[in-house]
C-alpha cells in the first residue's frame, strides 16, 4: 500500500508535468536580432573628386551619401517640347534638367524651397556670378534677426566657405526684376534631393560649376509646381 506522503509526492509531480508542454510544442529559441545593413552604393564618379583650381578649394563628395539617381548625368530629355538651353526644375523629383540636343538632357540632383517658401513660375536667367557675396532678404531677417550683419546694407557676406551660395549663383529675373531667388551652389550633399531651402534651387557645388560652363544668359528657367504635402523648412 502507498503511503499517503509518497501518493502526494508523486501526484504533485504529475501535476506539474501535466501543465508543461510537450517538447515538440515547445517554441523555438528566439534567433539573435540582426540590424539591417545600409545599401552599399557605387564609388562615385571622378568629377566628383576634390577641385582644387578654384579660388576656394572644394572637397571631393564623400562616399555613401549622394544615391547614384542623384549624380550629375545624361539622359533622355522628359521635357521635348522646350528648346535646348531651357532649365526646368522638378522640386518633387529632386532634380533639374538642362534641355540639350538630340532628344538628350543632363539632369543634376537639386535641393529646392520647402513649402513655406516654395516658389514656381518662368523666370529668365538674368546672369550669372562665380564665388558670389551673399545678401540676405530683408524676408528673410525679420525671421532670424542673427542674419543681420550679412543684410544688403552691410554688404552681406563674403565669398568662400560658409557662403550659403557657394560656387556659382544664377539669377532669376521676372519681368526686368529680381525675383530673389538663384540656382546656386553650397547643397548639402546629405540633403540633395530634398526640400529644405528658402525658395532657391541648391546644387552640389561640383554641379552648379559644370552648369554654369553650360547655361546662356537670357535662357528660360521654369520651376514645376510642387504637389508634395508640407515640408520642413530650412534657412537657405
Amino acid at each position: 500500500m502507498l503511503k499517503r506522503r509518497s501518493f502526494l509526492a508523486g501526484g504533485a509531480a504529475l501535476g506539474l508535468s501535466a501543465c508543461g508542454l510537450p517538447a515538440r510544442d515547445m517554441a523555438p529559441p528566439l534567433s539573435p536580432r540582426i540590424p539591417p545593413q545600409a545599401p552599399v552604393m557605387p564609388p562615385l564618379p571622378a568629377h566628383y573628386g576634390a577641385i582644387t583650381d578654384e579660388p576656394f578649394p572644394i572637397p571631393a563628395l564623400p562616399e555613401n551619401v549622394v544615391p547614384p539617381h542623384l549624380w550629375r548625368q545624361e539622359v533622355d530629355n522628359p521635357f521635348p517640347h522646350d528648346p535646348p538651353g531651357t532649365i526646368i526644375v522638378d522640386p518633387d523629383a529632386g532634380f533639374l534638367h538642362l534641355v540639350g540636343q538630340n532628344g538628350r538632357a543632363m539632369r543634376y540632383g537639386a535641393g529646392t524651397g520647402a513649402d513655406a517658401f516654395a516658389w514656381s513660375g518662368d523666370a529668365r536667367l538674368q546672369f550669372c556670378r562665380s564665388w558670389p557675396r551673399w545678401r540676405a532678404p530683408d524676408q528673410m531677417i525679420a525671421r532670424q534677426p542673427e542674419l543681420a550683419p550679412y543684410s544688403v546694407a552691410n554688404g552681406g557676406m563674403a565669398p568662400g566657405p560658409g557662403n550659403p551660395l557657394g560656387a556659382r549663383a544664377l539669377y532669376l529675373f521676372q519681368n526686368g526684376e529680381d525675383t530673389l531667388y538663384r540656382i546656386h551652389g553650397a547643397c548639402e550633399p546629405e540633403y540633395l534631393g530634398q526640400a529644405v531651402s528658402s525658395g532657391c534651387v541648391r546644387l552640389l557645388d561640383h554641379d552648379v560649376i559644370d552648369l554654369h560652363e553650360r547655361v546662356q544668359h537670357g535662357t528660360t528657367i521654369r520651376v514645376l509646381p510642387s504637389l508634395a504635402p508640407a515640408r520642413f523648412a530650412g534657412l537657405y
